[in-house]
C-alpha cells in the first residue's frame, strides 16, 4: 500500500511556506537520521524517496553529508540542486562537480556512486520527469532565479 502522505507532501511542496520552513525541516531530518541510524528520515516518513549523500568537500577534502529527496530513475538516483529556492546552488553540487565520486546511504545501507550533471536535451527531458515527480521544483526554480542543476548518480560496481 502506498503512503497517502506522499500526495499531500507533493502538494505541500508547491507552497512557498515550505521553503520558509526549510531550516526546521533540515534540522528535524538530521535529528531523525542521527537517532535512527539513517533508517528514518522526514522525507521518508512522508512517503517520498530520500537518501543521504556524502561528497568530498572540494576545498577541505573532508566528507560532507546531507539528506536529500531523490527521484528514482531505474537503478539510478536523480538529484536536483534546488537549495529550497535560494539563489545559490547547494554546496553538494559544487563538491560533485569537483569530484563525482560519492556515497549514498538508503535506509542505513551505503553504496558508492558516480555523478554526472545533465545538460541540453537530456536535462530538458529529465526536467519534465522531475516536475511530474516533484511539482515544487518549478516554484523553487522561479524563486532561485536560476536553472536548477540536475545530477544522475549511478552505482559503482565493486
Amino acid at each position: 500500500m502506498r503512503n497517502p502522505l506522499a500526495a499531500f507532501a507533493r502538494k505541500l511542496g508547491t507552497r512557498p511556506r515550505l521553503m520558509a520552513a526549510s531550516r526546521a525541516v533540515i534540522v528535524t531530518d538530521r535529528l531523525l537520521h542521527r537517532w535512527f541510524g539513517g533508517r528514518i528520515s522526514l522525507v521518508g516518513l512522508a512517503g517520498l524517496p530520500s537518501l543521504r549523500l556524502t561528497t568530498t568537500g572540494r576545498r577541505s577534502g573532508l566528507p560532507r553529508s546531507t539528506n536529500l529527496l531523490y527521484y528514482p530513475h531505474g537503478d539510478e538516483f536523480v538529484l536536483t540542486g534546488s537549495n529550497w529556492g535560494r539563489p545559490k546552488n547547494p554546496a553538494w553540487t559544487y563538491n560533485l562537480r569537483a569530484n563525482p565520486q560519492a556515497t549514498v546511504a538508503l535506509r542505513g545501507r551505503e553504496a558508492e556512486v558516480k555523478a554526472r550533471e545533465l545538460a541540453g536535451d537530456e536535462y530538458a527531458r529529465m526536467w519534465t520527469e522531475l516536475l511530474e515527480f516533484w511539482p515544487g521544483y518549478e516554484m523553487e526554480r522561479k524563486a532561485a532565479g536560476r536553472e536548477l542543476p540536475v545530477f544522475v548518480l549511478t552505482r559503482v560496481s565493486s
